[in-house]
C-alpha cells in the first residue's frame, strides 16, 4: 500500500491563529480555481490506480469550506482501492455532507482553536460526527492559555474520542507543564521533544510520499529533495527504504512514520487520522485525568 500526503496550493483559512506556522492569505479566484483543478487532477489519478492507497490531505489553509475538498473526500472514500482518506481540518464546515461518504474509509483530523470558535459550536460539530459514525480525532496546540479549554473539552467528549495535544513550536515544557498536558493526552510525551532522526530508518520515500499540486513527489513535507512526478510515473523508480537526512523531526505527520518509534502500533488502523488503536487508547482513557480535571 502507498500512503500519500497531498498538499495543493490552497492557503486561505477562515481562522487567523497567531501560533499557526502555515501561510495566511486570502486566495484570489484564480488561485482557488488552480487549487480546484490540481485536486481534481489528483483525484482522477487516484481513480485510475489499481494499488491500494491511503490519502491524507494536509492543506496550508482550511479545505472543507471548499466544495471540491468535500466532494473529493466523498468520491475517494467510495473507491475500492482507497483504504483511508482523511483531512486535517478546523471543523468549521457543516458536517451533513459526510452522510454520502463511506464511513469505513473517510476520517477527519480535527483541531480545536480556542479563541477562534466558541466551545459549544465546536463540541456540537464533534457530536454530529459521532452521530454520523465518522471516525475522527480532536486536538489542541499545547499553549498555557489553552489548558483550561482543553480540559473542558476532554471532559465533554466521549472517552472513545482521542484528544491529542501538539507541543507548541518553540515552547519549553517543564515536567509539571508536561504532566498537565499528559493528563489530557497520555501520548503527549511523543510530541514534547523533537525526535533525533538523522540516519535513522523512516517509511517516507518508500511506502509514504508527499505530493504537491503539480504532482511533484517528495519523501515528506519536510525534505525538499524531489523523487519525481506522480503523473508521469517517474517517482516509482525512486521508491525505496532510505534514512532520514534531517537532524530532528518535530511534526506528528513526519515522525509518525519513523521506524524508531512505536507509533504504527500505537495508531494501528488510524495512522493518518491520528486515532490510536482501541487496544492502546481505551485503557488509557479509562485512567481519567488528574484530580483537578477528572471526568
Amino acid at each position: 500500500m502507498l500512503t500519500i500526503l497531498y498538499r495543493g496550493p490552497l492557503a486561505s483559512c477562515d481562522y487567523d491563529c497567531p501560533y499557526c506556522p502555515f501561510a495566511k492569505r486570502r486566495d484570489t479566484p484564480e488561485q482557488l480555481r488552480a487549487d480546484r483543478a490540481a485536486l481534481e487532477r489528483f483525484c482522477a489519478w487516484v481513480e485510475g490506480q489499481d494499488r491500494e492507497l491511503s490519502i491524507l490531505f494536509t492543506p496550508w489553509g482550511e479545505g472543507l469550506v471548499r466544495s471540491w475538498y468535500r466532494r473529493a473526500l466523498v468520491t475517494l472514500s467510495r473507491l475500492p482501492q482507497v483504504r483511508r482518506v482523511a483531512i486535517q481540518t478546523n471543523l468549521s464546515c457543516r458536517t451533513g455532507w459526510l452522510a454520502d461518504a463511506d464511513r469505513d474509509a473517510v476520517a477527519l483530523w480535527c483541531t480545536y482553536h480556542p479563541g477562534q470558535t466558541p466551545h459549544d459550536r465546536f463540541l456540537t460539530k464533534a457530536t454530529e460526527l459521532t452521530a454520523l459514525g465518522v471516525r475522527f480525532s480532536v486536538g489542541v496546540v499545547g499553549l498555557p492559555e489553552h489548558l483550561e479549554a482543553a480540559r473542558r473539552l476532554r471532559t465533554e467528549l466521549p472517552d472513545s474520542v482521542y484528544l491529542w495535544v501538539n507541543a507548541a513550536e518553540g515552547h519549553e515544557y517543564t515536567d509539571a507543564d508536561a504532566a498537565d498536558w499528559i493528563g489530557i493526552d497520555p501520548l503527549f510525551a511523543f510530541s514534547r521533544h523533537p525526535h533525533p532522526t538523522r540516519g535513522r530508518a523512516c517509511r517516507t520515500g518508500d511506502t509514504v510520499v508527499s505530493v504537491d499540486g503539480d504532482g511533484t513527489v517528495r519523501r515528506c513535507h519536510f525534505v525538499p529533495e524531489e523523487l519525481g512526478n506522480l503523473y508521469d510515473g517517474s517517482f516509482e523508480q525512486a521508491l525505496r527504504p532510505r534514512p532520514c537526512p534531517l537532524d530532528v523531526c518535530d511534526c506528528h505527520i513526519g515522525y509518525v512514520h519513523a521506524e524508531q518509534l512505536p507509533l504504527y502500533d500505537v495508531f494501528a488502523g488510524g495512522v493518518l487520522e491520528r486515532i490510536p488503536s482501541e487496544a492502546v487508547w481505551l485503557p488509557l482513557a479509562s485512567l481519567g485525568t488528574p484530580a483537578d480535571g477528572r471526568r
